[in-house]
């Protein structure tokens, strides 16, 4: 279907270090018919400080920063397990890196996508090192200007990388008000490349219009329960919500069609009866 577009259920860290949590969401996201699953992977002593770790934090893992982060952190029993599960049930899944050491983990899988988080565009070491592998990445552009994301398709270019900018807003929970989706077509005709959408607000309103507008692709953070422990549950899809996003965006693709002027049997039965030819 030419007008496909790729479905990725964010499960990032809303499995709140628990494989079970992790494996549920797994099952909703291929059972709803997402196309990929994806995670986010970072070297906690390499993306934060030792002073903002020692800092206070309550949380279920204890009261500092360093018990939080750790506590929503998979290794790599548990990646080898998401692997395997993955495998088994059907779906692609891959992972945004937070720091080229989490890279280089991921790099054991393999997996067929790679995903540039908005706080990494202008991260060169992070940039050059996932162009340079060659695979289809989906490059989020939230809290970025022009500039910046001209470097960053610069360097993909560079490496003769495929990619796939997605049109973000970085707010947790993003107002529908902010969305400003003309972006979408405005990035397709400056940069010529493919552009997705990548959301963090509440429902499904936003997303379907972004894909009216031509988004290639989407992603959603999904979750067991809105009210569950963690900064990204507000602003992800239930399971209920994500069912019925996949839904429509399935149905939109054919409401698209695919642009050109041919008239269908029924209208010109429509045709004849009040024209008469």
């Amino acid at each position: 279907m030419t007008n496909h577009v790729f479905i990725t259920a964010e499960i990032g860290i809303n499995h709140n270090g628990d494989m079970k949590i992790a494996k549920q969401l797994i099952d909703w996201a291929s059972l709803c018919g997402c196309d990929a699953v994806k995670f986010q992977k970072r070297t906690v002593d390499r993306v934060y400080t030792k002073e903002y770790l020692d800092s206070y934090r309550d949380s279920p893992w204890g009261t500092t920063q360093r018990a939080q982060k750790e506590g929503l952190e998979f290794g790599k029993a548990e990646y080898d397990e998401i692997d395997r599960y993955c495998k088994e049930k059907g779906i692609e899944w891959f992972a945004s890196a937070w720091d080229t050491e989490a890279q280089e983990f991921l790099r054991q899988y393999d997996l067929k996508h790679n995903k540039i988080a908005s706080a990494m565009l202008t991260n060169d070491e992070i940039l050059e090192m996932v162009a340079s592998e060659g695979k289809d990445t989906f490059i989020a552009t939230g809290m970025s200007t022009y500039e910046e994301i001209d470097h960053a398709v610069e360097i993909f270019k560079k490496h003769n990388c495929p990619f796939e900018l997605m049109h973000c807003n970085s707010t947790y929970p993003m107002p529908k008000e902010d969305a400003n989706l003309l972006l979408i077509p405005a990035l397709k005709e400056r940069y010529h490349c493919k552009v997705g959408y990548s959301g963090h607000e509440t429902g499904r309103i936003v997303s379907t219009s972004a894909v009216a507008l031509g988004a290639t692709s989407l992603e959603r953070h999904i979750t067991l329960d809105n009210a569950m422990y963690g900064s990204d549950q507000a602003a992800s899809l239930n399971v209920e919500d994500l069912m019925r996003l996949v839904k429509d965006v399935r149905l939109i693709e054919t409401i698209l069609g695919d642009g050109q002027k041919v008239l269908s049997e029924k209208e010109l039965a429509t045709r004849k009866k009040l024209r008469g030819c």
